[in-house]
């Protein structure tokens, strides 16, 4: 692979999400249509996160080259001229979903952050279904269930929830921000 032409190189080295979308977001907006960006990371969960992202907003995600520890994503900037990122008009906030739990209602969280993450702490009864591997994993849900998706900020699950409507789920809400700041009951390790 290393004689794979690139336009530009973006090291996202150390970042976690949503830094190397949001890093890759604006190395974007500079390219050419058609230009190619190789992002190196080592974030495990930057692959799924980039090839959501780039499905999200009509960019081609070539696919992803592992050296050891360290991810080389590559993705080509679309020839469209306008690009409109797609996001989930359905949402909640924190305390939304909090009380739902709260009144013990009759719903389901999906949790689709990497699965380390989910161990160290996560929302009781939550399901853990990383967004990489969602689309395999879409028949463990129930498509009539009314389904709250959080991630660590909102951006993953935004891109899960478009998923699971696009794949005939009918009743989901992405939670916003997240378990970056969530003070309800959590368990874990």
């Amino acid at each position: 692979m290393n004689n794979l032409k690139v336009n530009e190189v973006l090291d996202a080295k150390g970042l976690a999400c949503p830094m190397p979308i949001v890093k890759t977001k604006k190395v974007m907006n500079t390219l050419e249509a058609g230009q190619v960006l190789e992002v190196v990371a080592t974030d495990r969960g930057s692959k799924a996160d980039l090839k959501a992202w780039a499905e999200s907003t009509g960019h081609q995600f070539l696919g992803t080259v592992e050296e050891g520890d360290v991810l080389k994503h590559y993705l080509r900037k679309s020839s469209n001229d306008e690009i409109n990122e797609k996001k989930y008009p359905h949402v909640t906030n924190n305390e939304g979903l909090e009380s739902k739990l709260k009144a013990k209602e009759n719903i389901v969280v999906l949790d689709v952050r990497e699965a380390a993450e989910y161990a160290f702490h996560h929302i009781p009864n939550a399901i853990s279904i990383p967004l990489g591997e969602l689309e395999e994993r879409l028949s463990e849900l129930k498509k009539e269930d009314e389904i709250f998706v959080v991630c660590r900020t909102g951006n993953r699950s935004d891109l899960a929830a478009q998923k699971l409507v696009e794949n005939g789920f009918t009743h989901v809400i992405n939670v916003v921000p997240g378990m970056s700041q969530w003070t309800g009951k959590k368990t874990g390790i």
